[in-house]
C-alpha cells in the first residue's frame, strides 16, 4: 500500500529548531483510511503508539521538544507546512502519514471541509510540550530535543523503528 516515503531535512528557521539528527518523514498512501479515524487510531495503537486523538493540525507554527508525533490522515486533504515558516509546503490526503520528530515545526495552512487527522505518540511521550514559533528557544531546548528516545516501532508497519 505504501507508494513512497519521503524524508525531509531542513535547517532551523523562523523560531523552529527542527531536528538535525532526524528528518521528518512523509509516508504517501501508507495507511488504510477507508475505515475513517477509528481505523487509523486502531492501526496506530496496534503498532505501539499511544495517546491517540482525532482533530486537525493547529494553524500556527509549533513544535514538540519532547515527543515524536505520528499524524495519519483519516479523511479529506490539507496543505501543511513542516519545518517552520520557511519550511516545506506539503499536500496530504487520506492514507498519508507524517512522522514528526521532536523539534520539527508543523502548521496547517488549509484543508478540505472533511479533513481529519489522527495523532499518536510513542509510549511515555503522550504528555508533550507545545512551543509556538514566536517563542524563543535556547540550548536547553536543543538538548531536550536531542535526548528524546526513538520510537520503538514504526507507526505504519509496527516493525522495529529504524532511524534515518
Amino acid at each position: 500500500m505504501n507508494d513512497s516515503t519521503d524524508c525531509i531535512r531542513l535547517n532551523a528557521n523562523g523560531g523552529i529548531p527542527n531536528n538535525p539528527d532526524h528528518p521528518a518523514r512523509i509516508y504517501v498512501n501508507a495507511i488504510d483510511a477507508s475505515g475513517g479515524s477509528s481505523a487509523v487510531r486502531r492501526l496506530l495503537e496496534k503498532n505501539g503508539w499511544t495517546g491517540t486523538w482525532t482533530w486537525q493540525v493547529y494553524d500556527f507554527h509549533h513544535y514538540h521538544p519532547d515527543a515524536w508525533e505520528a499524524l495519519g490522515v483519516a479523511e479529506g486533504s490539507a496543505k501543511l507546512i513542516i519545518g517552520g515558516p520557511e519550511g516545506r509546503s506539503i499536500d496530504v490526503r487520506a492514507g498519508d502519514l507524517l512522522l514528526v520528530p521532536p523539534g520539527w515545526g508543523h502548521c496547517q495552512l488549509s484543508a478540505s471541509e472533511d479533513f481529519t487527522i489522527c495523532g499518536a505518540y510513542p509510549p511515555g511521550q503522550e504528555n508533550f510540550s507545545l512551543i509556538k514559533a514566536d517563542q524563543s528557544y535556547d540550548d536547553a531546548i536543543l538538548r531536550q530535543i536531542a535526548t528524546v528516545s526513538l520510537p520503538k516501532t514504526d507507526p505504519v508497519s509496527g516493525e522495529s523503528f529504524v532511524a534515518d
